[in-house]
């Protein structure tokens, strides 16, 4: 072994511990850099999602009417009302919940009470095959957006 190659770790940690302590760390307030998404795409996603999940359940009720049953197609369509469900889920928490709703908001009680209730519901939308839910997760959302939009 040569002189050099005994000194490489050490060279390698030194090098690596000047680097760490002379690089400037960025400090994020966000997951995602301000300005880049807005509120009102979110409630529209949303609004396309809940779409999707009703398109979904009317889906898996005309085809569990048919014979025989596209068994095939029917799970297809059972998958997309959960996938789009997650979606809103994902949107609630980890863009209203995570970084828009803070506790010195106006009605931060009700706002918290409204995604809570969109969030349960679409758990019910993965659950269940009836509009219902869906029906109800419009008219919550449409309370909080109002509520929301309302500074």
């Amino acid at each position: 072994m040569t002189m050099f190659t005994s000194r490489l770790p050490g060279a390698f940690l030194l090098a690596l511990l000047v680097l760490a302590a002379t690089t400037a760390t960025a400090a994020a307030h966000c997951q995602i850099p301000c300005g880049i998404y807005d509120d009102h795409m979110r409630i529209h996603m949303i609004e396309e999602h809940l779409t999707t999940i009703e398109k979904s359940v009317n889906s898996i009720h005309a085809l569990q009417k048919e014979t025989p049953i596209n068994y095939n197609q029917l799970v297809r369509w059972v998958n997309n009302k959960e996938h789009h469900a997650q979606e809103i889920q994902d949107i609630v928490s980890e863009y209203f919940l995570a970084q828009r709703i803070k506790s010195d908001q106006p009605e931060y009680g009700k706002r918290l009470e409204l995604l809570h209730e969109l969030i349960v519901g679409a758990m019910k939308c993965k659950l269940n095959a009836d509009l219902k839910y869906a029906t109800s997760m419009r008219d919550t959302l449409k309370q909080f957006e109002t509520l929301y939009f309302a500074e």
